[in-house]
């Protein structure tokens, strides 16, 4: 999943970006309230961490702004701030957790968890277009009644196009999903894993929109 992570002290965004990336999360690091207000607006990512003690304005600002691009985007308040005042603010302007630095990165993980589970819950853990089946809790793909293999960031792909059946996804908008910011991403990366792809799944089942992008039909 894609997290945002909204942090201005480099020391713990750091510390913090390994953590979430050992654990498989693809993490965008931004350190001020306005680039992420921005950054939401062109693409939205799976879940937000979000700092309050932002330099150039209050994160407060920031979630009011980001709850005004989607209701119901999972965003966790991770702050200095640990009044029982602050953090009813925080919950009641939209936060869907609360929890205050000093944190055990353990904790922390467990939370972003628990959001996944319920996105999977949401979007259904089993996806089926056509003879493809995909499971996003057991990270399995089916053609038919044959399991295929498949690499981490194929499976990434696969899965943002068919949660977007119908809608044409960028090659920009698949690279956000799989890559943090600051990654080295060649020119040719996604069209390397879509090739990889059509070759393990039914003809035609991911179609090309020349210079647009890719596409799952819904039949």
């Amino acid at each position: 999943m894609q997290v945002l992570f909204i942090e201005d002290d480099t020391a713990l965004a750091k510390a913090l970006i390994e953590s979430l990336q050992r654990e498989g999360f693809t993490v965008n690091h931004l350190a001020q309230g306005n680039l992420a207000v921005s950054s939401i607006m062109t693409d939205l990512p799976d879940i937000v961490i979000l700092d309050l003690g932002l330099p150039d304005m209050d994160g407060t600002d920031v979630l009011k702004a980001i709850r005004k691009q989607s209701a119901d985007l999972p965003i966790l308040i991770l702050t200095a701030r640990t009044s029982l005042e602050d953090k009813v603010i925080g919950l009641d302007l939209g936060a869907d957790d609360y929890l205050a630095k000093p944190f055990e990165v353990d904790e922390l993980l467990a939370r972003l968890r628990v959001f996944e589970r319920r996105a999977s819950t949401l979007k259904h853990a089993d996806l089926t277009i056509g003879k493809v089946t995909l499971d996003s809790v057991s990270h399995q793909v089916h053609v038919a009644d044959n399991v295929i293999d498949l690499s981490r960031r194929e499976f990434m792909v696969l899965k943002a196009l068919m949660e977007n059946a119908g809608r044409v996804q960028t090659r920009e908008s698949l690279e956000s999903k799989l890559y943090s910011w600051g990654d080295e991403v060649t020119s040719n990366t996604i069209e390397v894993h879509i090739h990889h792809l059509r070759k393990k799944l039914p003809d035609r089942f991911i179609q090309t929109l020349r210079g647009i992008g890719y596409i799952v039909k819904l039949t």
